[in-house]
């Protein structure tokens, strides 16, 4: 069965740092674009991150030059990096996962493109 579990979150004070994690397990997932999405209250799921296989990255412009995504293929897990944090990085974040085999470089950044997810964590970042 194919687990995705996400820690790592909690309260911090805005300009601090956190740093996500996703174990998955079930299957290698050493072919497989991961991704971080994150959803605000009465808001939808936003693309924050993601990496494929080869360690091709993509960031949302929202969170460029502050978060960072890398992953360890041998421990199936994957991070995200989250520094200077906002008041408005609040939110529940999710890590996601969708076999894209021989296309290395495709990064998908809508949900649609992702076959498994966590079940989030929750990032609040107070002013």
């Amino acid at each position: 069965q194919v687990q995705l579990v996400e820690s790592g979150g909690g309260l911090v004070q805005a300009g601090g740092s956190l740093r996500l994690s996703c174990a998955a397990s079930g299957r290698s997932f050493s072919r497989d674009a991961m991704g971080w999405f994150r959803q605000a209250p009465g808001k939808e799921r936003e693309f924050v991150a993601g990496i494929t296989w080869i360690g091709g990255t993509r960031i949302a412009d929202s969170v460029k030059g502050r978060f960072a995504i890398s992953r360890d293929n041998a421990k199936n897990t994957v991070y995200l990096q989250m520094n200077s944090l906002k008041p408005e990085d609040t939110a529940v974040y999710y890590c996601a996962a969708v076999d894209i085999r021989d296309n290395f470089l495709l990064i998908p950044a809508t949900t649609r493109g992702y076959d498994y997810w966590g079940q989030g964590t929750q990032v609040t970042v107070s002013s």
